[in-house]
């Protein structure tokens, strides 16, 4: 018995070639979706990075000069690597009069009502010679 080459398939069938194409866009659309959340989550990581070394240089200004800020708050602005943030400082005072507590808060100029980074600290007042 002798088999004839009509019989043989070449190729895939229309459906199976969409089937296929269904299925390769839909893996696709996957990957995408997940390199777009990890390059949004990287600036917000770096965002977040540059908040917390704006707030440890607030600390650090004061600690440095040895301020001694009256007990309220002030508010200012800060570029670290080219971003602009926002700073709140709240100032308070503590049981022990020699003690202040200072607490920066960050936000960025694009969404100032959402904070990046809060860290608190104290200030002393040294005796003065």
């Amino acid at each position: 018995m002798k088999i004839s080459p009509s019989h043989f398939q070449r190729g895939f069938t229309l459906l199976e070639s969409l089937v296929a194409l269904a299925i390769l866009a839909i893996a696709l659309t996957a990957v995408l979706r997940a390199t777009g959340a990890s390059t949004r989550h990287v600036d917000d990581l770096r965002q977040r990075l540059l908040a917390d070394w704006v707030a440890q240089n607030r600390l650090a200004l004061h600690a440095g000069r040895g301020d001694w800020l009256p007990v309220g708050s002030q508010q200012g602005v800060e570029v670290q690597a080219g971003l602009q943030f926002f700073w709140d400082e709240k100032i308070s005072s503590t049981p022990n009069p020699a003690f202040r507590r200072i607490e920066v808060s960050i936000a960025s100029a694009e969404q100032p009502q959402h904070t990046l980074r809060h860290l608190s600290g104290y200030l002393v007042q040294f005796p003065r010679q």
